[in-house]
């Protein structure tokens, strides 16, 4: 099992996951975050920092789609191991549906 990282951080990009995140497995893209699965321990401390609740285990159902999303552009995407701050207007799309449709970006962010 893995932690994945779906639509609901795409324009929030909160980033308290990453400080607590044991090992490194955030990576950054212009507008979202997302988890590598295959470095993720499944410790679960970094879902209850997501202020979005973007950061589901992937045991529940229907995350088949960001467990793909987050594998594919964690492999592309530089990491982030530092908090910085999230966009000025975060709170304004925080619990925005359909959120990938309209606004996921595939560019890298800027990472460490």
């Amino acid at each position: 099992m893995t932690y994945v990282v779906t639509d609901a951080c795409i324009k929030c990009k909160y980033m308290d996951c990453v400080e607590v995140c044991p090992v490194d497995c955030f990576y950054e893209g212009d507008n979202m975050l997302v988890i590598n699965p295959s470095e993720c321990i499944d410790c679960g401390v970094c879902e209850p920092e997501c202020p979005a609740e973007a950061i589901l285990p992937d045991t529940e159902s229907g995350l088949e789609q960001w467990l793909e999303l987050n594998a594919k552009f964690s492999a592309e995407w530089p990491n982030i191991t530092t908090k910085k701050d999230s966009p000025a207007d975060a709170d304004d799309f925080k619990g925005v549906d359909g959120k990938y449709d309209k606004y996921f970006s595939p560019e890298p962010g800027e990472g460490d």
